[in-house]
């Protein structure tokens, strides 16, 4: 089968879909990801890929966004929840990916398309020319949901997918209808330094940040630092703020991959991105969720009432509260929990088998 992968232009959104991409692939399907932007660099896993939407520098647009559309905007950086910004956002995203998707699709004639929720170009491309289109969960918001309010922003139609695949363990946020998927960590190839590939004698936290600039990022970084001197414990911060005095027991580390290095971490603090909190539960360590812009006080309140987090603005980090999150038994034996539920969700290899019998 020729199967069409569609990706806003986002690494963070594009990262999620390729264990499945790359199953279906191995399984002998010719497999394209259309996307544009950062997330282009998925052409080094091997897959082919295909630019749909150029010249979109999405956070000057997001800015633009927030000009036109400021109380949704204010909903959106308080973390109220609610869809109005983000269907703002990705609706015109997705008016930008219609023309090169329509291009694409009518050279090459996909037989299906997959595409990640807040692609909804790839919905409507589908339901113009016929094709089956799957919803591709990748965050802890219902996909299905999303895709519509975007598509309506939009004015356009959109068919009822053919299969929603929900990458979300049903213990955390459990939503009705789909068929799951175990969410495989992705996060691409990077070098990671030779002690980062050991194990440390105390538990070791890594420290990250988002893959798109946002705000609040840089203070929590600084509030770990401030205290971490103070916590029995490896600290590895990725890209701290230039300058920065870090205390003895806190490395700095370059953007490194999280699937190389979460597994050998006790802990990790975070900015709570969608991608980063999916491969904390994966991994099956507790995690500080610095709830935020967007999804991330969703993913920080999701997590903390799982009991497999805890959640935290840079105020509010202090020794104490580092040392907690790798102490608590609680914690641990939750994150395990749902860790051992998200193995036993099916593979991959085994759901991209049954959306193409």
């Amino acid at each position: 089968m020729r199967i069409l992968v569609v990706s806003a232009p986002l690494l963070g959104h594009v990262f999620p879909l390729m264990p499945l991409a790359l199953a279906l692939r191995k399984a002998g399907h010719d497999v394209v990801v259309a996307t544009g932007g950062d997330a282009l660099k998925v052409h080094e896993s091997g897959v082919d890929v295909e630019t749909v939407i150029s010249d979109t520098h999405m956070g000057r647009l997001a800015l633009r966004t927030m000009l036109a559309h400021p109380l949704a905007a204010k909903s959106e950086v308080d973390g109220a929840g609610d869809l109005r910004f983000v269907s703002h956002l990705f609706g015109a995203v997705g008016k930008r990916m219609i023309k090169g998707l329509s291009r694409l699709v009518t050279r090459w004639s996909p037989d299906m398309i997959v595409h990640e929720p807040l692609a909804a170009a790839a919905a409507v491309i589908a339901e113009r020319h016929g094709i089956p289109a799957v919803v591709h969960d990748i965050s802890l918001f219902d996909g299905v949901e999303l895709t519509s309010a975007v598509a309506a922003r939009m004015r356009e139609p959109i068919a009822k997918p053919h299969a929603v695949l929900r990458t979300s363990p049903a213990s955390v946020a459990d939503f009705s209808g789909g068929s799951p998927l175990r969410f495989v960590p992705y996060s691409g190839e990077g070098p990671v330094p030779d002690w980062l590939s050991t194990p440390s004698p105390r538990p070791r936290i890594l420290v990250s940040r988002s893959t798109v600039s946002g705000p609040g990022g840089a203070k929590m970084m600084t509030a770990v630092a401030a205290a971490a001197g103070q916590v029995d414990a490896e600290f590895v911060v990725v890209r701290p703020k230039s300058g920065e005095a870090l205390p003895d027991n806190v490395r700095a580390v370059d953007w490194v991959p999280l699937t190389a290095v979460l597994p050998r971490c006790a802990a990790v603090v975070h900015h709570g991105g969608a991608g980063t909190t999916l491969s904390a539960l994966a991994a099956g360590i507790p995690q500080l969720i610095e709830p935020g812009v967007g999804d991330r006080t969703r993913h920080a309140s999701l997590v903390t009432a799982r009991g497999a987090g805890l959640s935290a603005t840079p105020s509010e980090i202090t020794p104490e509260l580092l040392t907690r999150l790798i102490r608590d038994t609680g914690l641990a034996r939750s994150a395990k929990e749902v860790s051992a539920e998200i193995a036993a969700m099916p593979s991959p290899t085994r759901v991209a088998a049954r959306l193409t019998e």
